[in-house]
């Protein structure tokens, strides 16, 4: 069974400074498989900084990795020739935050789903890519006839958020990435566009790596789930095990967030450091915040598999075996 995209040991770091030169590292060795054969949708979730979007922008070619490599279809995408690099813009999309930024305000918003067709050659005669934007709008939810012809600032966010995944349905692409696609529009609209998203990975076999904060989102859309802190694997494997029964102190305080329609059940029953030692390197990274961490927790921990589809990175499942760094996703479903 041949892979989509794979990412072997991928680090980026940034360098600040000219004379004191200072180091950010905004992504440590992560180590991830898709299947092409298997259409997926794989949650990465984790607070504001936590590298989220850094991961993004590698997976897009945007950005360029310090160390390892992102193979798509066995080809390392920085060393890809034009041609292929025209197919790998075509079959790797990406759905954004803000559904209003895409968007040139001074054009309607036929302009922003003909570009990609006439870019790309999807279609010989206007007929033709008339028939392909209809088909894109009525497959998001939207019938064409009430946005064609409409400029953005006539539409509500969550029909610009629908046209955008309507843009990237156009091209027929392999993999979607879909950073904080709903955190900017209603939360009546949420549900709608995320079903949109699961319709695409079921119907059209789209595989998405859906990035969010935001936990019960990721519960309801995504299969599996890698939570990322400063740039680590903290927890990883199926949305059901890490959500239910988070075993990461980061997990934890992330679940104990979530605001549930329960009036008996009170926020904050994990405790949180105060402050955080943002000078403290090596070791496990969260070990400042951690009201359980240990005098081990200046090591780096491995990923310790708690079940099939269940690892964390803790050194408070020691008793567990431990999983390879590289083959993180043998613990993520599919």
């Amino acid at each position: 069974m041949s892979n989509l995209l794979e990412l072997r040991n991928v680090s980026k770091v940034y360098q600040r400074g000219l004379v004191n030169t200072k180091a950010t590292i905004a992504l440590n060795t992560i180590s991830l498989t898709l299947k092409e054969e298997e259409p997926t949708i794989l949650t990465v979730a984790g607070e504001s900084g936590s590298g989220k979007t850094t991961l993004a922008m590698l997976l897009l070619g945007f950005i360029t990795p310090t160390t390892g490599e992102i193979i798509y279809k066995g080809r390392n995408i920085t060393t890809l020739s034009p041609a292929e690099r025209l197919a790998f813009r075509r079959e790797v999309q990406a759905v954004f935050q803000d559904p209003f930024a895409v968007f040139n305000p001074f054009y309607t918003v036929d302009h922003l789903l003909t570009v990609p067709i006439k870019r790309f050659g999807l279609a010989r005669t206007r007929k033709e890519a008339r028939a392909k934007m209809d088909e894109a709008l009525t497959a998001v939810g939207l019938r064409p006839e009430d946005v064609l012809g409409r400029f953005p600032h006539q539409l509500s966010g969550g029909q610009r958020q629908r046209i955008n995944v309507a843009r990237a349905l156009l091209l027929k692409p392999r993999l979607l990435v879909a950073d904080e696609p709903v955190s900017m529009v209603d939360a009546s609209l949420r549900a709608n566009i995320l079903e949109t998203l699961r319709n695409l990975q079921r119907d059209h076999g789209v595989s998405i790596i859906y990035i969010t904060h935001d936990l019960t989102t990721a519960y309801h859309i995504s299969k599996s789930i890698i939570v990322l802190y400063r740039g680590n694997v903290m927890e990883g494997g199926d949305v059901d095990s890490v959500i239910k029964t988070p075993q990461h102190p980061y997990t934890q305080l992330l679940v104990d967030s979530i605001p549930w329609p329960n009036l008996d059940q009170r926020w904050g029953e994990h405790a949180i450091m105060a402050r955080e030692d943002v000078t403290a390197s090596g070791g496990c990274p969260f070990r400042s915040r951690c009201a359980k961490a240990m005098p081990q927790c200046e090591s780096r921990p491995p990923l310790y598999r708690l079940g099939p589809h269940h690892a964390t990175a803790c050194f408070l499942s020691v008793d567990h075996p431990e999983v390879e760094a590289e083959h993180l996703s043998q613990v993520l479903p599919t």
